[in-house]
């Protein structure tokens, strides 16, 4: 167990058994552990110390006593006693026969768990053999020599340290996850984190889906990890055949997953054994965030789940978990294309609904720069008036090159804007912005640059735009810093669009995260599609709306346009041409940025696991060093907080997935807070 951030690692186990032989099936079950000893929590299928096909054979006196036997055994022989090893058995309680989930950590049996609902229909007949663990039960079981707790209302703990995350395990036995009310959904209530299910399950065609739903479904509603593993293929095969079906969800997505009989390949027959690493931390926070988890403690039944502890060890071991560097950004192509598909729709049904406030005769006006964040908002633009029959000319697409603007990203916009139908508009703000940097230069004495004189003599008040640009690409390049140059820039460009009338946005969540934003100008409109839009998924969505909405003309300004370099503008471009500013060499790469914000606003981790983390994400551009990753977030976490009161001063503008930013929703944080508590580890 890593508890130092919270994680508990899982082994589920598919065991090759011996139908009715004890022992031969605990040899199995002891060498399956020795392959997953690093792991904390293992659970083994039902009645895997027997068999679940024994049939009328659970009747016999000779298979019950050396089911004991081999229990007495395995908690002996278990090569990790710091370890919590879930096992089904058949046990015998005041004359009644039980299926039972057998619990062992420490060399001893620590408790028992009987299966509440007994299948009895179609080809299962459970209750000829079983008794129910839902009837009226002692507190505890008789094995041989020792009194163990007995019962369905029982949760097994374990707590490493004052600052660890508290494990607490509930059982439960196949058929409960097909129930109206899972008896998990109680022990979730009150306070369980891991679910583990021991099942015998057989395959029929598509049942496995249904299962997989089942699994997932619960450990979302149950805001839980939930760890599922059935009999595999080596039980009887007389009638029906078992699939050996092994799977971890945790808070409503699937972790892992085994083949399993009739997937395509070679069905496995020997022993397998699922493992992954279990975030307790994260779902610690999505309980506490969900306050209507705790409301439903109500429905708890009088009698309180006993809490038996169990020992752990703590360790140090190497992630053993997927982690997507692109949290955003689903890595099956399929899945990308759907979230792509739902963003999109989204954002034109919320423009939809704003443009229908307007009037019957609405317009609208988008800057458009060449970039990814306006082409997609002229892109939902666009299809919003065709979804409510509006001619496209009611969008009043803007182009204001300025000293930065390339001719790559002039000349895209200008394409786009023709190949849309859009009333298009082009304005230069140069020469504006050139007479706005003299009146500063009246008022404060302003240099552009710090060195440009626009005041004070005759050349000097007299300079012309070219000449302006020309006395900029003399300088130095670590002279070309000037905030205040792009500042007049943006705003002169959002005051020629806010005279024209109602202004769509185009900034990303990205952007507002790190408050990459001039204050009252870019960051401002009347309403913003891309509000909740990572800078990370922006090329997939315009590269997405390329390929499915348009062709021709379009589609290759669309792609070209997705291959641009993520930039400003806002310095003049470089002597050949080529963009000169790049945004991502200044405040840092935007998938580490989203990969940041992602983690520390859905689930509140700590600076140190998210560096730890991303030790282990898959799916970055490159390789990014401890140092780097320390170095950006710490320029993430300053902005972030640096930057919130812009964030406090947005307009509306849609939520399109689990994290947002609206000041109105999903993130209020205070302005004026500071940053040290979370940089001062960095």
């Amino acid at each position: 167990m890593n508890t130092t951030y919270g994680f508990i690692r899982v082994s589920t186990v598919v065991p090759r058994v011996t139908v009715a032989d004890p022992v031969a099936n605990t040899d199995e079950i002891l060498r399956q552990l020795h392959e997953v000893e690093d792991s904390d929590v293992v659970l083994f299928p039902e009645l895997s110390i027997t068999a679940y096909t024994c049939g009328d054979l659970f009747h016999q006196k000779r298979l019950l006593d050396e089911t004991l036997t081999q229990i007495e055994r395995l908690a002996r022989d278990a090569p990790n006693q710091a370890q919590l090893i879930l096992v089904g058995a058949p046990l015998v309680q005041r004359g009644a026969l039980y299926n039972c989930c057998v619990a062992i950590n420490g060399g001893r049996v620590i408790g028992v768990v009987p299966k509440q609902f007994l299948p009895n229909y179609k080809e299962f007949y459970e209750a000829r053999w079983f008794a129910s663990g839902t009837d009226d039960l002692p507190e505890e079981i008789d094995l041989r020599s020792q009194q163990v707790p007995f019962g369905t209302q029982i949760l097994f703990t374990c707590k490493t340290s004052d600052t660890a995350t508290e494990v607490v395990v509930h059982a439960e036995i196949c058929e409960a996850i097909w129930m109206p009310i899972p008896p998990s959904s109680l022990g979730a209530i009150a306070g369980a984190n891991l679910i583990c299910n021991l099942s015998a399950s057989n395959e029929t065609v598509g049942k496995a889906d249904y299962r997989r739903n089942l699994v997932v479904g619960q450990s979302g509603r149950c805001i839980a990890a939930y760890a599922y593993t059935s009999s595999g293929p080596t039980e009887s095969t007389s009638d029906v055949v078992y699939g050996g079906h092994a799977m971890i969800a945790e808070g409503g997505h699937l972790l892992g997953e085994s083949t399993r009989v009739g997937d395509s390949g070679k069905t496995q027959r020997d022993s397998y054994a699922l493992t992954v690493d279990v975030d307790l931390e994260r779902l610690q926070t999505e309980r506490q965030v969900t306050t209507t988890f705790n409301h439903s403690r109500r429905y708890l039944p009088a009698t309180e789940f006993r809490r038996l502890p169990f020992s752990l060890i703590d360790r140090d071991v190497e992630l053993h978990r997927d982690v997507a560097a692109l949290p955003f950004v689903p890595a099956v192509a399929e899945s990308l294309h759907r979230r792509c598909a739902e963003v999109f729709g989204i954002q034109t049904s919320a423009l939809a609904k704003r443009l229908e406030c307007l009037g019957a005769a609405p317009t609208l006006s988008i800057g458009i720069s060449g970039g990814l964040d306006s082409t997609l908002a002229l892109l939902v633009a666009t299809k919003t008036c065709d979804m409510l029959e509006l001619p496209r000319s009611v969008i009043r697409a803007v182009t204001m090159p300025g000293f930065g603007t390339t001719d790559k990203t002039l000349n895209n916009a200008r394409a786009l804007m023709d190949h849309l139908g859009v009333t298009v508009s082009e304005m230069d703000i140069r020469e504006a912005c050139l007479l706005e940097f003299r009146e500063l230069a009246a008022i404060n004495g302003y240099k552009p640059f710090g060195s440009i004189e626009l005041t004070g003599s005759s050349q000097a008040e007299n300079l012309s735009v070219d000449d302006f640009v020309a006395l900029i690409n003399e300088l130095p390049s670590e002279k070309r810093h000037d905030l205040t140059f792009e500042n007049v820039q943006a705003r002169r460009r959002t005051e020629l669009l806010m005279n024209l009338g109602f202004v769509l946005g185009t900034g990303d969540m990205s952007e507002m995260w790190l408050g990459w934003c001039t204050y009252n100008a870019d960051h401002q409109s009347m309403y913003n599609v891309n509000c909740s839009v990572p800078k990370t998924l922006v090329r997939f969505l315009v590269e997405y709306v390329a390929h499915n909405e348009f062709e021709h003309e379009v589609r290759e300004t669309l792609l070209s346009i997705a291959g641009t370099e993520i930039s400003p503008e806002l310095l003049p471009p470089a002597g050949d041409g080529d963009i000169a500013q790049s945004t991502e060499d200044t405040v840092g790469p935007y998938e580490l940025h989203d990969f940041f914000m992602f983690n520390l606003t859905r689930y509140g981790f700590t600076p140190e696991k998210i560096i730890y983390l991303a030790r282990f994400a898959k799916g970055w551009s490159r390789e990014y060093s401890d140092d780097e990753v320390r170095h950006w977030l710490d320029v993430n976490l300053r902005r972030a907080f640096s930057q919130q009161y812009k964030r406090d001063d947005v307009p509306n503008g849609p939520k399109v997935g689990s994290v947002s930013l609206s000041p109105r929703g999903d993130w209020r944080m205070p302005s004026d807070a500071s940053v040290a508590t979370w940089i001062k580890d960095i």
